[in-house]
């Protein structure tokens, strides 16, 4: 990672600014505190969290924050993202289950009609929770989105999220995704490689999502990396189910065969798994279910824990 690169993360009751202190990592400050934070990203000096209140903006590198609701008629965030061909154009999907558009690098939002109406349709819900599902996820291919909804399949918009409509409708049973998607993840290689770790296995699809194949079927997984450089190479988030014996599986084979990559690590972990990867330069960060933040270099795995002073991570981005 770049030496003069910082973490943003999301914690349970704050959002903590961290950075490099030699071989090893510190906290820099603490802010939003009594916030729980759910999600980050950042571009250049930019910076948003999301909340279960709603989402703060900084745009002078985490010194100072705003809210920035604007529009935002659920305020529950649970995951934010950056079109990375549009500058300035923000997804943010929220509990119970709704997506909002952010033209202005997020200082102002209009949500999307459809996909309640979708929601209410479908009747999409969480075991863990009354309301009416959630957006857990983004993946990008222009013109076309993405958006991973738990518990109720996956949506597709093909103008650049302006509308959305339900990716499963047109797909015969034995090719459809399981419904309970976690995220969603495209390749740089082709718009039509999308990749989803769901609560029924590790599901592929080589045609932008019109038909699914469930490649590790006794699997529940949260977490996916993919090879931006190697369509063929994956890290999986892996699990038997939830919170239960989780690790860290490798596959060379676009999701054939997978394979322990949880060096460092003992795993697999009885009570908890792999929530999210986050792609920090030439390294990797795993945040784990039980707020644990884990790093490995890319070229040769081998996870060591870092700042485990800072409980409850919930996600993390760099910060620049």
């Amino acid at each position: 990672m770049d030496s003069k690169a910082r973490l943003l993360l999301a914690t349970s009751n704050c959002a903590a600014i961290c950075e490099p202190a030699g071989d090893d990592w510190r906290v820099a400050r603490r802010d939003l505190m009594g916030n729980y934070a759910t999600s980050v990203i950042a571009q250049e000096e930019q910076a948003l969290v999301g909340t279960r209140e709603g989402i703060f903006r900084s745009e002078d590198g985490g010194d100072s924050w705003r809210a920035v609701n604007n529009g935002l008629t659920i305020r529950h965030i649970r995951w934010m993202a950056a079109d990375p061909d549009r500058p300035g154009r923000i997804f943010s999907g929220s509990e119970p289950a709704g997506i909002f558009v952010s033209s202005d690098g997020g200082r102002s939002w209009q949500g999307c009609p459809e996909v309640v109406d979708l929601r209410d349709k479908q009747g999409w819900y969480l075991p863990y929770s009354p309301e009416a599902g959630c957006i857990r996820g983004f993946a990008f291919s222009s013109p076309r989105v993405y958006a991973a909804v738990e518990v109720g399949g996956f949506l597709s918009s093909d103008d650049h999220g302006s509308t959305w409509q339900l990716g499963t409708e047109r797909v015969q049973d034995d090719h459809k995704i399981h419904p309970d998607v976690h995220s969603i993840e495209s390749h740089p290689a082709s718009g039509s490689l999308l990749a989803a770790p769901t609560g029924g296995g590790f599901f592929y699809s080589g045609d932008g999502g019109v038909t699914w194949e469930n490649r590790y079927q006794s699997s529940y997984c949260r977490a996916l990396w993919w090879d931006p450089m190697d369509v063929d190479h994956m890290l999986l988030g892996s699990a038997d189910w939830v919170d239960r014996n989780g690790q860290i599986e490798e596959s060379r084979d676009r999701g054939m065969t997978w394979s322990p990559a949880a060096e460092g690590m003992d795993a697999p972990w009885r009570r908890h798994m792999v929530e999210r990867f986050v792609q920090a330069g030439g390294d990797l960060l795993a945040v784990l279910s039980n707020g644990e933040l884990w790093i490995s270099a890319l070229d040769q795995l081998a996870w060591r824990r870092i700042l485990p002073e800072v409980r409850e991570v919930k996600a993390a981005c760099v910060l620049r």
